[in-house]
């Protein structure tokens, strides 16, 4: 039976001034616009140059949009977009052929327009960027994998409020992540990102080389098993709140993994399109914790990374 295919670590690059060899983006929908107002204002001022990104659903988008597009024009293209989207469902074509939910199709064109115009050359000079899908269980159907998936996820998302779940895991899901530099074609990078989103009823179950693949968070939401091994600074961005301090660091082997939160819940739901100017709200946060951070940077690399400021 085909296996899904695995990564080889990316080589190791000579040191740069870069503090963090390695990022994740945790998935979270419209919340990680969080994420892109956050890098917008911390990534120039401390050089934030990682060698490997690793991303789920929306967080993967916001990995692949900074470096190819400019999030504040990405903002203006979805406000335009959504003014004249009043509903995120709309019932009355269920006796139709259109659909009920509209997300799939403005979701899928706004990624051809963000990379699309030879913006996708850009990604060759990104960091790898490697993107998450979630295999369904082989002794299930798309249809009860989608029902056991959402619930395992609820659990762990509101009761458990577990970092890392392993609960899809242990139902069967088993993830696999691609490189956004392997795609050719805008089509193709807008694919993979729908599939590592696919979250019914908002999006149709996709396939990936045939076989169906749900939203990469049905593993892990916060996909740190795609990082290398190596030793190193990594930073873990993630857009809904935990029981944990706002910043924390893990240990993991030989890497020391910062963890971020916003420092409010993100004011806007992970597929709400009626309401784009929430999206604003949301980068807008992500700028002012970024701002914190920037002045909180010295006491970080001390403190929490051991490095000598």
């Amino acid at each position: 039976m085909h296996e899904p295919r695995s990564l080889t670590p990316a080589p190791i690059q000579p040191a740069t001034a870069s503090p963090f060899d390695q990022v994740v983006f945790a998935g979270g929908g419209n919340r990680c616009w969080w994420q892109a107002g956050w890098w917008d204002t911390v990534a120039p001022e401390l050089g934030l140059r990682p060698r490997v990104i690793a991303g789920i659903s929306a967080g993967a988008a916001t990995a692949c949009m900074i470096y190819t597009h400019d999030s504040r024009q990405v903002m203006a293209y979805y406000g335009e977009v959504l003014a004249g989207n009043r509903r995120n469902a709309y019932w009355g074509n269920l006796l139709s052929k259109q659909r009920v939910f509209p997300h799939y199709g403005i979701y899928r064109t706004a990624l051809l327009n963000i990379f699309g115009e030879g913006r996708l050359a850009n990604l060759k000079t990104a960091p790898e960027i490697r993107i998450g899908v979630a295999h369904i269980p082989r002794w299930s159907g798309p249809r009860l994998a989608v029902m056991a998936g959402l619930v395992a996820y609820n659990i762990e998302k509101h009761w458990l409020k577990t970092l890392h779940p392993r609960l899809g895991r242990k139902l069967g899901f088993h993830p696999e992540f691609v490189r956004a530099q392997d795609c050719g074609s805008p089509e193709q990078l807008a694919d993979l990102l729908l599939q590592s989103s696919s979250t019914p009823p908002f999006t149709p179950v996709l396939r990936r080389d045939g076989r169906p693949v749900l939203d990469g968070g049905m593993v892990d939401n916060v996909p740190v098993d795609a990082l290398d091994a190596t030793p190193g600074n990594v930073l873990v961005l993630v857009t809904r709140l935990y029981p944990r301090p706002r910043r924390f660091v893990l240990q993991h082997g030989a890497q020391r993994r910062l963890y971020l939160q916003p420092s409010q819940r993100v004011p806007i739901s992970s597929w709400d399109y009626t309401q784009p100017g929430a999206m604003i709200g949301a980068y807008e946060l992500g700028r002012r914790d970024g701002e914190t951070f920037l002045r909180d940077w010295p006491s970080v690399m001390k403190t929490e990374l051991g490095t000598a400021g």
